[in-house]
């Protein structure tokens, strides 16, 4: 994980302008010496969410959402808060400096790879559509129903038979030789790496270019009939979910997914107005797949796969993942032989809606599937395909996902619920942490408690001394358990007293593991109402007193039941214990307040 230095974070701090962020993913509308908006976080007919010109803060009278621009993209957008960071650098073009030698990045930076990747897109696009030798392949395009503006809207193109047309424009455009190789456009023969294909654009999750998946539509071409670019710096198959940067926000906004096996399928569905689907890329759907829709907070996905055998022997696949964390799972029956973009060209969007809503659910689709060529009437036969499906169900980590769907099995099977253990699974070992995340599996609440205090100052402290001042009264960094946070609470104090830059982006220089990051997200994952700062804060604080005390009454009452002290150190012990019993902490309120 980067740590960059205070200069360059200092500089992106001022050069980043919120409303030209918060414009990308909101309507702002001129509202005075202020911007105003509809508040992303929560219904609302009229704007309250507000952007004072020349303020580096959001703030929303309706829901009491307040926060930056890394805020901003970390709680609406979903990003973490290394990645935020470096995407408003790309976006304000600021060069970000690591400054621990171990994350020093050897060779071409992230931005010079993007800049490579998005003047080839741009390049392969005029081709197809300027050149004559685009002719073929665009006719091609459009005998497979692909339209003019769909060929414009996901930036289709076309890589040219001549083997280094491609790198000389690049360096023409002053790109290098070293740029071009780290970003997968020069083989190893030093010739374009992409030749006499159609170009999909692979897009981050923000929009910006890290690959190509090319097809060919020649059959001569040499290859398969898709060729991606290799693994490089920005682009890494097994986590990457094309279409997302088209399907983001709904997918946060509505937590539903739809997920399909091809790239056109993706993009089709997306030009027809399901702009909640994304694809695998490149390789079998897996759990890095599955871990980011549900960071974005799919709840529900359906699996829209191709209806032949190895469409559903993927279905099931996929669904067991997702269906391992708690989310539902609901299949699309495509008709056989066709894919979603057959079923659009066929059909149209108003049969796909049809299918959607007559999806089935996971449990009876894999008992339909499973049963496919066996004679139910056999007890053996049926036997073993039950006993298949109960030994994933146990692999689940939801205690309730695992009780209701054996219950949900033995009304498909058609079988007595206490034959398959309902009511008598053990459950202690679905509470096992899986994940390194803090986010995920575990709730821990004296990081809920710390984490709240810590979100008070960061937000408020800056406008409200007093508030400050009054945490420092009471809280000192040993009455913190969790380490991550001490070391914030300590930061901030000092930045604070040096009058330095306390905010996220200040904070976040001392950032030293992936789970102080994640602590740093979970900062931000819940909304303040800023006017009721004193309250919330003194109400955060008397918690962690009053958690501080009863600890040190249970280390002396530990101390006595233990023994082996003298006489007289017990009844010190219990004149003591006696003493803290009579003073329930109180809050020590500044000066000007006592």
């Amino acid at each position: 994980m980067p740590i960059y230095s205070k200069e360059s974070l200092d500089l992106l701090r001022q050069k980043i302008d919120l409303p030209e962020v918060l414009s990308g993913h909101l309507q702002l509308q001129r509202a005075g010496a202020a911007f105003k908006a509809l508040c992303p976080f929560h219904e609302e007919k009229s704007p309250s969410f507000v952007v004072q010109r020349g303020d580096t803060h959001y703030h929303c009278f309706g829901c009491g959402a307040h926060g930056d621009a890394i805020s901003f993209l970390m709680t609406h957008v979903k990003m973490g808060f290394i990645e935020a960071i470096e995407s408003l650098a790309e976006r304000f073009q600021v060069t970000l400096e690591a400054v621990d030698e171990q994350h020093q990045k050897k060779g071409p930076s992230k931005a010079q790879l993007k800049q490579a990747l998005d003047l080839t897109s741009r390049f392969y696009h005029f081709l197809l559509l300027h050149s004559e030798e685009g002719d073929f392949p665009l006719k091609y395009l459009y005998e497979r129903g692909l339209t003019l503006d769909f060929i414009r809207k996901f930036e289709v193109g076309y890589a040219p038979r001549q083997g280094d047309l491609l790198i000389r424009y690049l360096r023409e455009q002053g790109v290098s030789v070293e740029v071009m190789q780290e970003a997968g456009l020069m083989n190893a023969r030093g010739k374009d790496f992409f030749s006499e294909r159609i170009s999909f654009p692979i897009r981050d999750a923000m929009g910006a270019v890290i690959g190509f998946s090319c097809r060919k539509f020649i059959e001569e071409t040499f290859g398969g009939k898709y060729i991606n670019t290799s693994e490089t710096t920005l682009f890494k198959k097994s986590n990457v979910l094309f279409g997302l940067s088209y399907s983001r926000q709904r997918i946060a906004k509505e937590q539903k997914a739809i997920i399909v096996e091809g790239q056109i399928d993706a993009l089709q569905l997306i030009h027809a107005g399901y702009d909640y689907t994304v694809a695998g890329q490149g390789t079998a759907f897996g759990e890095d797949h599955v871990k980011e829709l549900i960071h974005l907070g799919a709840q529900k996905v359906y699996l829209a796969l191709d209806g032949d055998k190895a469409g559903q022997e993927a279905a099931v696949k996929i669904g067991h993942l997702f269906q391992k964390k708690g989310i539902e799972v609901l299949i699309v029956a495509l008709p056989n032989g066709l894919d979603p973009d057959g079923v659009l060209k066929e059909w149209g969007p108003s049969y796909f809606n049809e299918l959607l809503s007559s999806s089935r659910d996971y449990l009876s689709f894999v008992f339909s599937h499973l049963s496919q060529g066996h004679n139910l009437s056999s007890p053996s036969q049926k036997n073993e395909i039950v006993q298949r499906i109960v030994e994933k169900i146990r692999q689940w980590e939801q205690p309730v996902m695992v009780h209701e769907s054996l219950r949900k099995l033995a009304e498909v099977a058609q079988v007595p619920e206490s034959t398959l253990g309902v009511g008598q699974i053990s459950l202690p070992d679905l509470f096992i942490k899986k994940s390194s995340s803090v986010a995920f599996h575990q709730v821990n609440p004296d990081q809920i408690l710390e984490t709240d205090l810590l979100r008070w100052l960061i937000l408020v402290g800056k406008q409200e001394p007093k508030l400050v001042e009054l945490a420092r009264l009471n809280v000192k960094q040993e009455f913190f358990h969790i380490e991550g946070a001490r070391r914030l609470y300590s930061q901030f104090l000092d930045a604070y007293d040096n009058n330095e830059p306390c905010d996220l982006l200040a904070l976040g220089q001392s950032l030293s593991s992936a789970e102080e990051t994640q602590l740093l997200s979970e900062i931000m994952l819940r909304k303040i109402n800023i006017l009721k700062g004193e309250e919330g804060i003194k109400e955060t604080l008397r918690k962690i007193l009053v958690r501080h005390w009863m600890e040190q009454r249970e280390v002396i009452r530990m101390k006595i039941q233990e023994g082996g002290v003298s006489d007289d150190e017990m009844s010190e012990l219990a004149k003591e214990f006696a003493a803290l019993n009579k003073n329930i902490p109180e809050l020590v309120l500044p000066v000007e307040e006592s």
